[in-house]
């Protein structure tokens, strides 16, 4: 055999208990515990999570990699099914939590008076408390200036539940005047 369709089956090997793992974990697993965990280089564990990726582009699930590490998830083409047969988990985020989450994200870090300047309203308690429940933004820093404002920054867990792996990947603002803080 040669070492080419070797290192193809150990990929294949490596991208099923790749997936095992996934399924078993209710958060997602990092490259590098990943690589522990089987005893692989990185170099295996890319091949491996290509293998996988290819393999699961056939069914309903999808490799994601987020901030936080690789998961599973199901496929966009089905969330319509998933929302009509499990209408329960279906989460509405209102327009005000949406806008002041997106503030934060893409003009970060801002205090709580630079989001109401730019959203235009004031900004409600109970959306903060919601954001910061969930885990997707903290507090980190102050302002130097008068009353030193906390400094708000979204989190890993924010980029996690979007499907994002870095800022970057936040789509791009189409027409949109840049907003001075």
């Amino acid at each position: 055999m040669t070492d080419f369709n070797q290192q193809h089956q150990l990929a294949q090997q490596h991208s099923k208990s790749i997936e095992a793992i996934l399924h078993a974990s209710e958060t997602p697993i990092t490259g590098k515990q990943l690589c522990h965990w089987l005893s692989i280089n990185p170099n295996q564990l890319s091949m491996a999570l290509t293998v996988l990726q290819q393999r699961l582009s056939q069914g309903a699930l999808t490799l994601a990699d987020t901030a936080s590490g690789y998961r599973l998830q199901i496929a966009n083409d089905f969330s319509p099914l998933i929302q009509q047969v499990f209408p329960q988990r279906q989460e509405t985020l209102s327009q005000a939590l949406l806008e002041t989450l997106s503030v934060i994200a893409y003009k970060q870090p801002v205090t709580r008076g630079d989001i109401e300047q730019i959203r235009g309203v004031t900004v409600s308690s109970n959306i903060l408390r919601q954001l910061f429940d969930k885990g997707w933004i903290i507090e980190q820093g102050f302002r130097d200036t008068l009353g030193r404002p906390a400094l708000l920054h979204t989190t890993p867990a924010f980029l996690a539940a979007f499907g994002l792996k870095s800022l970057q990947d936040l789509p791009k603002l189409p027409n949109v005047q840049q907003l001075e803080i």
